[in-house]
């Protein structure tokens, strides 16, 4: 399954959509996910934004031997993206040690 999280874009066709991290989450934790596309900005800060499933999948990948799944970022949100993707190089770094 390919997961995309935004609250103003709709998933290109394929793609199951998702608006907050908490529901993104819940995908993951199926182990269904094999590719998932995060916003940053989703509206409403105290709902999460796309930065708080590359932290809760870093510390899976961590904590609890989870296979991630492709990640890419489609945030306009430019300083928020160099963050998020500063996050994948670690969830990889992990998984390769």
């Amino acid at each position: 399954m390919k997961v995309y999280l935004d609250d103003e874009r709709s998933a290109p066709p394929g793609w199951v959509q998702v608006r907050w991290p908490d529901e993104a989450i819940t995908l993951l934790k199926s182990g269904c996910v094999n590719e998932i596309s995060l916003d940053h900005d989703l509206g409403d800060d105290d709902k999460g934004t796309g930065y708080d499933v590359i932290l809760w999948i870093e510390k899976a990948v961590a904590t609890q031997g989870f296979i991630p799944p492709k990640i890419t970022v489609h945030s306009s949100n430019s300083s928020a993206r160099i963050k998020m993707e500063l996050g994948i190089k670690n969830i990889l770094r992990l998984q390769n040690r």
